[in-house]
């Protein structure tokens, strides 16, 4: 006898029979929908570090070999402002990802070897004390990036008022030094600045840490869904790729550039002397 089957069933049932075995033999990636970097921020973190190299490098002139660079008063307000602008950038990149916590740790981790090298540059007579950093940029997003686990619970319509009570009130306490000795010296990380205290780069809690909330707002509202808001752009152009390239490794550059500038230009110095 033959078999009799119905052929609309069958081929059902071997279609999703068909369709559970490919899906099971694509990668995860393929189950998902892949979300693209937002390349404006990739860019605009690009065009940031190098605005800090090329300041580090006049910075580094002028400390090590004396020479009188001058610079037009854009370039003065941007190098006096400009770490405003990473520290927004952090905030709102740190709503589109998971892993603050652990980039935090990386992030503080990796200030704390610019200390270090810069205190090795003192303690071998390459710098003064002043080119010491004790709390830099680093430092400071490396501590916010940890504190955006409680950042995070605050309810939208918070995070600008609060932002603006740190800011305001930063810029207040860093205005003047306090009578700060021993121990007490280490509210200098909040912006309490001791007398005579002196250092290479300073980024104190207050008021960055309202600049970064203020990243933080703009990520859960411009950047709620998660995608470039300058889509038509030509992103992949190739100006665009290498500034989004340089931003997507700002912190490898952020590590390297410092310690290389400063020791070829603080060789050079000792040389010429």
């Amino acid at each position: 006898m033959k078999e009799k089957t119905n052929g609309s069933h069958g081929r059902t049932k071997m279609e999703k029979i068909s369709q559970n075995d490919v899906a099971a033999a694509q990668p995860d990636e393929l189950n998902q929908v892949r979300k693209e970097r937002i390349w404006e921020l990739d860019a605009f973190r690009g065009i940031a570090i190098i605005g800090v190299v090329i300041v580090h490098l006049i910075f580094d002139l002028t400390y090590f070999l004396d020479m009188n660079v001058k610079t037009p008063a854009w370039f003065d307000f941007i190098q006096e402002n400009g770490g405003v602008l990473f520290i927004i950038l952090s905030g709102i990149c740190v709503t589109l990802g998971h892993s603050f916590l652990k980039r935090g740790f990386i992030v503080l981790g990796a200030g704390f070897v610019i200390t270090w090298v810069t205190y090795v540059m003192y303690l071998t007579g390459l710098a003064g004390k002043d080119i010491v950093i004790y709390w830099g940029i680093l430092h400071l997003l490396g501590f916010c990036m940890i504190l955006y686990g409680l950042i995070k619970k605050l309810p939208l319509f918070l995070l600008p008022v609060v932002a603006v009570i740190l800011i305001v009130s930063g810029y207040i306490i860093t205005k003047r030094a306090y009578d700060l000795n021993g121990f007490a010296r280490i509210l200098a990380i909040f912006g309490f600045i001791p007398y005579g205290f002196v250092t290479g780069d300073y980024f104190p809690v207050l008021p960055h840490l309202g600049w970064f909330i203020t990243g933080v707002f703009l990520g859960r509202t411009l950047y709620r869904k998660q995608v470039s808001l300058l889509p038509k752009v030509p992103s992949k152009a190739l100006p665009i790729r290498i500034l989004s390239f340089i931003g997507r490794h700002s912190l490898i550059i952020y590590l390297l550039h410092q310690p290389v500038i400063s020791g070829i230009v603080a060789i050079a110095a000792s040389l010429k002397h």
